[in-house]
């Protein structure tokens, strides 16, 4: 076929992610382009995701040249994703998964090692996840919560300028980007404690449903071992009938006998108790149900 052109956000990290697409398919001699879509996450920068209307601001813009046939296959984030796809389309593969887990970025400065986390008393810590929010209250209830928005290196600089003591940001994007974080105090906050967004560090693969000449290219990038978990993580978000501004971390791993073990938290509104749920399981079947009905009691 001609040329697959890739519809990407116009980001660091979006791009990296649209290259490392290209990269993947001219190994296996696809020839692509990109094309830069913004959407409206991108342009509205002064509200935090919870002000923002609808589930899917990074990525209806995009969804839009799929059905139009502007662009072949998109690239995303997993965690942006709504859990139910729009009329049309599917997601066609995911790849590798990089580490899932948060990491706390503080100014040195400020650090302060008699207190937890090394954030100061009453610190002003950047986020404006709904889920890091609920597990940082609970860990410090003293810290005060401000929300964050750009990318991550507009982040970083905010907190280079002193708006924050510290903020979270996933370490998938700091990896990605290859940052270089020698400046701050950071702390790698593990994934089974503090519990990341459903299939954080994940990305997808976006098709139109009927376009099976593109969705059997796509497959050759896929990670099924992978898709066993974000899926059993991502059930759980669709059984709670939340979007990615849902309080909620999942985080699902597969150990070397082949056991599945999940690590689930809920909380309702910031500064209330949070629910805490871990499950074992050899296999996927029901997990997620099980997951559910431990985090509804």
């Amino acid at each position: 076929m001609d040329k697959l052109i890739i519809g990407t956000r116009g980001s660091k990290l979006a791009l990296w992610q649209a290259y490392y697409t290209q990269e993947k398919l001219e190994a296996i001699g696809i020839e692509s382009e990109l094309k830069i879509i913004k959407t409206q996450g991108d342009k509205i920068q002064h509200l935090g995701f919870d002000k923002l209307e609808g589930k899917g601001f990074f990525t209806k813009e995009i969804e839009d040249a799929l059905l139009n046939n502007e662009v072949d296959v998109a690239v995303h984030s997993m965690k942006d994703m709504p859990t139910t796809q729009p009329e049309g389309l599917c997601l066609a593969g995911v790849s590798y998964r990089e580490d899932c887990a948060d990491l706390l970025v503080i100014r040195k400065e400020m650090a302060d090692t008699s207190q937890l986390l090394q954030i100061p008393q009453n610190g002003i810590v950047g986020t404006s996840s709904a889920r890091r929010k609920a597990q940082m209250q609970t860990a410090r209830p003293d810290v005060q919560l401000k929300d964050i928005r750009g990318n991550v290196p507009t982040r970083l600089q905010k907190l280079r300028d002193g708006e924050f003591d510290a903020i979270l940001l996933a370490i998938a994007g700091i990896n990605r980007l290859k940052i270089d974080m020698t400046e701050f105090i950071t702390i790698r906050l593990s994934p089974k404690e503090f519990i990341p967004a459903p299939a954080q560090g994940v990305l997808t693969w976006q098709t139109k449903a009927d376009n099976t000449k593109v969705r059997k290219i796509v497959r050759k990038l896929h990670d099924s071992e992978v898709l066993k978990c974000t899926n059993v993580e991502r059930k759980v978000l669709r059984m709670l009938e939340g979007g990615c501004h849902m309080p909620l971390g999942v985080y699902c791993e597969r150990d070397s006998l082949g056991h599945f073990h999940v690590w689930a938290t809920l909380g309702s509104d910031v500064g209330e108790e949070l629910k805490f749920v871990t499950m074992s399981s050899s296999t996927t079947n029901n997990l997620a149900e099980q997951v559910f009905d431990k985090l509804q009691k």
